[in-house]
């Protein structure tokens, strides 16, 4: 009898992990095809920026540039450059420090003591 009762409950416990392996066995076939995917879009994505930056270096091009702004010189209202719009580092007006406001009523967010 105890024998019997044995080999059922290792006919179960077999049938158990053999499901369990099946189950982590799929699990991880789709975690796997989900990463290739994240990694396939990833690799796209980086394919864009790089485009994209490409892009932006042709658009920024110094000779387009100076052209579009003959072109649209008077549009723009730009005048040319003189040595005498450049200023000193000591001309500019750089913010004064701002002071820290003080705290009306502070509120405890835990019980730690608060620090001078």
């Amino acid at each position: 009898m105890m024998r019997s009762f044995l080999v059922v409950i290792t006919a179960v416990a077999v049938i158990a992990l053999a499901f369990w392996a099946y189950r982590e066995n799929y699990e991880t076939q789709e975690a796997q095809a989900e990463a290739r995917d994240l990694m396939q879009e990833i690799a796209r994505e980086r394919q864009r920026l790089r485009m994209l930056n490409a892009e932006w270096a042709y658009l920024n091009r110094p000779e387009r540039l100076r052209d579009l702004a003959e072109l649209n010189f008077d549009k723009l209202g730009l005048v040319p450059l003189r040595p005498d719009q450049f200023g000193r580092i000591d001309q500019v007006a750089f913010p004064r420090e701002e002071e820290e406001l003080p705290i009306l009523n502070p509120v405890e967010v835990s019980n730690m003591e608060q620090f001078p």
